[in-house]
C-alpha cells in the first residue's frame, strides 16, 4: 500500500528506534529531540487498538514544537513492533515498554498520554511502573467496568478480496466507532484504518470489556486527568459513571471533553486536542494524596 503524502512528511522528522520486544523489535518514532526543554518531561504516547503511531499523526508535530521531546511506539503486536514475549492484551504492554524506556531514557520519568488501548496499557504501565510515570492523561479508554449504552458491531473486513470494498467498509466502521463528523471520515482516515487493521497481530483482545483499569486506580498516584469525544459511543451518556471510577486514583484531576469529536478524538480535533493536552501537561500538580 501506497504511504500517504501527509505520512511521509511526518516521518521525515522522526527518528526511528528499535528496542527488544519478543522475539523482535518494539518500534519507536521520536521527534523534538533537537529542540526538546529539558526542563519539560519527556511526551510518551500510546494509540489504540488495531492501530500504529499514526493515530497521533496529527499530533507529534505541534506536540514537539512545544519543547517536549515526543515518542511514540508501534505497541507490541501492532504496526511495525513484534509480538509480545507473554500476553495478547494491554497487560502484555507494560514490560517491553519500560524495557524500551529504559534503554532510551535510562531513569527519566515521562508524562504519558493514552488513547484507548493505548489508555489502559498507559494506566497498566503507571501502576507496574509508578517511577516512569510524571502525570497521565487517559483518551478515551476503556476497561472501567462500563459498556458502550447503545451497542454497535463494527463490520468483517478480511474475507474482502478487493482494496475497495475493505475501503468501504473502513468508511463505514470509522463512522460506527472513531469518527464523528461524516466529513472527519475521508480518503486518509481510511487508509490509516486500513494500514493499522492490516498488521493488528493481536485479534483477540478481551480487556476493554473489564474492570482491569477501575482496578488499578486506587493505586495510582501520579496526577491523571481524562479527556474524550463528547460524541465518543462509548462515553456518551455516562461520563458521570466514568468520572466515579476515575475519582478512585488519589490523583485524579477531572475529566475534560472536545466538543465535535468521536473517539478518535485528537485526529478528529486535532488542533483543540493538542492546545487541551499542553494545557493539562503544563498545570501545576499540588501533592497527591497519600503519595
Amino acid at each position: 500500500m501506497t504511504v500517504p503524502a501527509e505520512v511521509s512528511v511526518v516521518l521525515q522528522r522522526a527518528r526511528r528506534v528499535c528496542t527488544p520486544c519478543g522475539q523482535g523489535d518494539l518500534v519507536w518514532h521520536i521527534w523534538g529531540e533537537l529542540g526538546a526543554n529539558p526542563a519539560l518531561p519527556p511526551l510518551l504516547l500510546l494509540h489504540g487498538g488495531s492501530g500504529s503511531w499514526t493515530h497521533w499523526l496529527r499530533n507529534v508535530l505541534p506536540l514537539a514544537a512545544s519543547g517536549r521531546r515526543v515518542l511514540v511506539p508501534d505497541l507490541p503486536g501492532f504496526g511495525d513492533s513484534a509480538l509480545p514475549a507473554s500476553g495478547t492484551d494491554a497487560d502484555a504492554m507494560p514490560a517491553p515498554i519500560e524495557l524500551g524506556l529504559a534503554q532510551l531514557l535510562g531513569n527519566t520519568a515521562c508524562d504519558v498520554a493514552g488513547f484507548s488501548f493505548g489508555g489502559m496499557s498507559a494506566g497498566l504501565l503507571a501502576s507496574k511502573f509508578p517511577a516512569r510515570v510524571a502525570s497521565l492523561v487517559l483518551i478515551g479508554t476503556p476497561g472501567m467496568g462500563l459498556q458502550a449504552l447503545v451497542p454497535f458491531k463494527l463490520k468483517g473486513w478480511r474475507h474482502l478480496p478487493d482494496e475497495a470494498q475493505r475501503l468501504a467498509v473502513h468508511r463505514e466502521n470509522l463512522q460506527l466507532l472513531m469518527l464523528h463528523a461524516p466529513e472527519a471520515i475521508t480518503p486518509l482516515a481510511c487508509q490509516l484504518q486500513l494500514a493499522n487493521t492490516l498488521r493488528d497481530k493481536l485479534p483477540k483482545r478481551r480487556l476493554s470489556r473489564t474492570d482491569i483499569l477501575a482496578r488499578a486506580m486506587p493505586g495510582l498516584r501520579c496526577p491523571l486527568h481524562a479527556v474524550y469525544g463528547e460524541h465518543d459511543p462509548f462515553y456518551k451518556g455516562q461520563t458521570h459513571a466514568f468520572e466515579n471510577v476515575l475519582q478512585q486514583a488519589p490523583g485524579f484531576r477531572g475529566m475534560h471533553a472536545i466538543a465535535a469529536a468521536g473517539h478518535w478524538v485528537q485526529f478528529e480535533q486535532a488542533d483543540a486536542f493538542n492546545q487541551r493536552l499542553l494545557a493539562l501537561l503544563e498545570t501545576p500538580h499540588g501533592p497527591v494524596q497519600g503519595g
